[in-house]
């Protein structure tokens, strides 16, 4: 680890509040009413119940979206035997992607006690706190006991993540790997490399997907495990061959279809891997150095089949792809255990996933053209918002099936509607977008660049690798503020518009602008001129292609430079008009409003475009566009005024009808009934929104959307991104006045990912 990567995860964890955790209220607080119903004397009455029942601890507490993450500290990740306290800040990072992944709240335990038999005593005294007990990184053989004790004696569903984890994961990209291969797992030959925690739970899940006991051969670090060894232990003589003639790994690999190491780094060779069978599947999970380096693996045979735990290279096995949707879908139904037609159900529901077309917004996330089933593709991609829903339904319908499950889903589309609601939990979506950007950064336009949260934003997005800034401006003033903010500019470009050095440039576009609207009364030297100005001149910049997006706002009027961004820029010419949308992210689920920014009052035919663009929008990032079109009334009660904004929506609702009868959009009606859908339903059974939770809300007039996001925004409800320009042929975006540099840095992400998208849809038209 490098002195900076060091000193910045160092930084992290100790800045503002120490730690990555914290414990927020879920009820009122704020009256002598709401504390007395809290604690005493109304605490009384839910505690009573519960002593009656105590199964009414999952009603009244949150018992049942409470996991334990527990270890002794004696095997973390690849630092080994470091104690129950230097292990903490890994539990706290389990918690948080528990947590952010599925909305699953934990309490991070650390048990300074290395004996089994002690450390199973203290796991028990405190299991009635827990809906589930998450073990971690606790050393084998000692791992084996602990888990099957727990899981024996306590009625709530207990897994040791280090080593199902990795089997779930790795069986699901396996039995692809030997779908695609043409082979039968019941056919095939493996060799297991390594007999640790993590080498026997995957075998035995091999063993349950179908993998024939006498073609496996289990590796460790004498060689081959064979019956004949004397002094086997009790788990390795559960795997030991008969085969005779196999001593060395050497010798093991002659043949074998399948390769799994979870053993240490650089032990397989180029040699080893060309003596395997046609159409060879090696799975090298040794991390972070595999057992043979991707580069090595591909140089040896161009038929082999390749997994690594690594993200850097092709079918990373990740343990994030499953735990997190594992117990989501056990506490849902109060499963007693997680059994093995659980884990089953998570390897198939994860192999499944990689046979489906993929969201662009995980294609984009990756850099890639598009994800299709394959040889670099057997295993779902840790962003992919799917997950959530196909694995954690498939868990919780195993418990049903399996009978350990206390209380059973019977309405799998509302369950399926509350999953989806999830993935907006703690602005889920922002990072998958920073992770986005990341991946492919672009050269972003800061037309105000001397204001200071241009500024800050600039440098936030160099840091965290998601744009390469450009900063409009003079460079002394903006030298000067970031020496007294102490901020680094180092790899941020500064462009005076009105320097001497810009007059070629400032011409080039004056020309470029002239040529297009001449016609319209712009002059060469009125278009020159205007090329001083950072707007103007920062929208040329990307037109021409000398940047990727652009981002103004924070001191410009909107209406002028929308204006501008029509001129300059152009609408696409499948559209007559362009919006803007901004994307809440609340406690409730995901939700996308429009038109936000761009039109005043909208008529009909606005309207339409609006709905179609924020649909195709809503689609690329992974949600499902069930859209209301809100209105002060409901389906036609206003009739007095000809013109009054409800007929102007339900015109367009009729057009959306008939020109796009697949899109799942209605109205008019009023906001209370498009979020509430028993109101709606009960009221309304005609409506094509019927049984549907609306997630996008298209708006009559800018006045109602502007003033809904802002004033959600002021009391809390949510975060915002956006707004998100929609319909304009180049990445233009337009902040609010006076945004906060958090507001800017994430539509600065969002620039980069537009302009990933229109840099895709270039490269298919060529």
């Amino acid at each position: 680890m490098s002195q900076n990567l060091k000193q910045a995860a160092l930084d992290y964890h100790s800045g503002a509040k120490p730690g990555k955790i914290e414990v927020v209220p879920t009820k009122p607080h704020s009256t002598q009413t709401d504390l007395g119903l809290a604690y005493t004397p109304g605490v009384a009455e839910p505690c009573l119940e519960i002593e009656k029942n105590i199964e009414l601890a999952y009603d009244y507490t949150g018992k049942g979206n409470l996991v334990a993450v527990i270890s002794n500290g004696t095997a973390v990740l690849g630092l080994g035997n470091i104690g129950a306290v230097a292990s903490k800040p890994v539990m706290e990072g389990k918690a948080l992607l528990f947590k952010i992944y599925a909305g699953i709240d934990v309490f991070d335990i650390e048990i300074d006690e290395k004996d089994p038999k002690k450390f199973i005593e203290i796991v028990k005294g405190i299991a009635p706190t827990f809906g589930g007990i998450n073990l971690e990184d606790i050393k084998a053989p000692e791992c084996f006991e602990i888990e099957q004790v727990l899981k024996d004696e306590l009625e709530i569903p207990v897994m040791h993540d280090d080593q199902h984890g990795t089997a779930i994961i790795s069986g699901a990209g396996l039995l692809n790997a030997i779908e695609l291969a043409g082979k039968k797992i019941e056919e095939v030959k493996m060799v297991v490399n390594g007999a640790g925690a993590a080498a026997i739970a995957c075998t035995k899940l091999y063993l349950a997907l179908g993998l024939k006991k006498e073609n496996l051969l289990m590796v460790d670090s004498k060689g081959v495990i064979l019956s004949s060894r004397p002094g086997l232990s009790g788990t390795k003589k559960e795997f030991a061959s008969d085969r005779e003639g196999v001593e060395s790994l050497r010798d093991a690999l002659v043949g074998a279809d399948v390769f799994v190491g979870l053993s240490k780094g650089n032990i397989l060779t180029r040699e080893m891997v060309r003596s395997m069978a046609d159409l060879p599947i090696v799975f090298a999970l040794a991390n972070p150095v595999p057992e043979i380096s991707y580069e090595e693996a591909m140089a040896s045979r161009g038929d082999l089949i390749f997994a690594t735990g690594r993200s850097d290279y092709p079918n990373q096995v990740n343990n994030v792809i499953g735990f997190p949707y594992i117990f989501r879908g056990a506490l849902d139904v109060r499963a007693t255990c997680i059994n093995e037609e659980m884990k089953l159900a998570a390897v198939r529901a994860i192999a499944r996933l990689a046979h489906e077309p993929v969201p662009d917004v995980v294609n984009i996330a990756y850099n890639a053209k598009r994800f299709t089933f394959g040889k670099d593709y057997l295993i779902p991609k840790p962003l992919d918002p799917r997950l959530l829903t196909q694995v954690s339904i498939a868990v919780a319908k195993a418990a049903m099936e399996s009978g350990v499950a206390k209380k059973p889903i019977h309405d799998w589309d509302a369950y399926y509607d509350r999953l989806r609601d999830m993935m907006g939990y703690d602005n889920k979506m922002m990072r998958g977008f920073v992770d986005t950007a990341r991946s492919n950064p672009k050269r972003v336009v800061f037309a105000e660049g001397m204001h200071i949260n241009m500024i800050k934003a600039a440098v936030q997005a160099k840091a965290e690798g998601v744009a390469f800034p450009i900063l409009l401006g003079n460079p002394d003033r903006i030298h000067l503020t970031a020496k007294k903010e102490l901020l680094d500019l180092t790899g941020i470009e500064i462009v005076n518009t009105r320097s001497p050095e810009e007059f070629e440039r400032r011409r080039s576009f004056a020309l470029i602008f002239t040529e297009e609207n001449g016609r319209n009364g712009v002059t060469f030297e009125e278009a020159r001129d205007d090329m001083y100005e950072p707007n103007h001149f920062g929208m040329m910049m990307v037109k021409t292609g000398q940047a990727d997006a652009f981002v103004t706002g924070v001191y410009s009027k909107y209406s002028e430079s929308i204006a501008l961004a029509k001129s300059i820029i152009g609408i696409r010419k499948e559209y007559k008009n362009f919006g803007a949308l901004h994307i809440l992210n609340t406690t409730k689920g995901t939700f996308f409003l429009a038109d936000t920014l761009i039109n005043r009052s909208p008529d009909a035919e606005t309207l339409v475009d609006i709905a179609k663009l924020t649909h195709d929008a809503v689609r690329f990032f992974a949600h499902d566009p069930v859209m209301a079109m809100l209105s002060y009334s409901n389906f036609g009660a206003d009739q007095e005024q000809v013109k009054s904004t409800s007929n102007i929506v339900s015109d367009a609702v009729a057009t959306l009808h008939r020109d796009y009868p697949d899109y799942v959009v209605d109205g008019e009606m009023q906001v209370n009934f498009a979020l509430n859908k028993e109101l709606r339903d009960h009221k309304y059974r005609f409506t094509k929104l019927k049984g549907k939770t609306v997630n996008t809300l298209i708006f009559p007039c800018l006045s109602s959307a502007n003033t809904t996001y802002k004033m959600l925004l002021e009391m809390g409800v949510c975060e915002s991104i956006g707004p998100v320009q929609m319909g304009l042929k180049k990445p233009i975006h337009f902040t609010d006045v006076e945004s906060s540099v958090r507001d800017i840095f994430n539509l600065t992400v969002a620039a980069v990912i537009d302009a990933i998208v229109q840099e895709k849809k270039d490269n298919e038209k060529s």
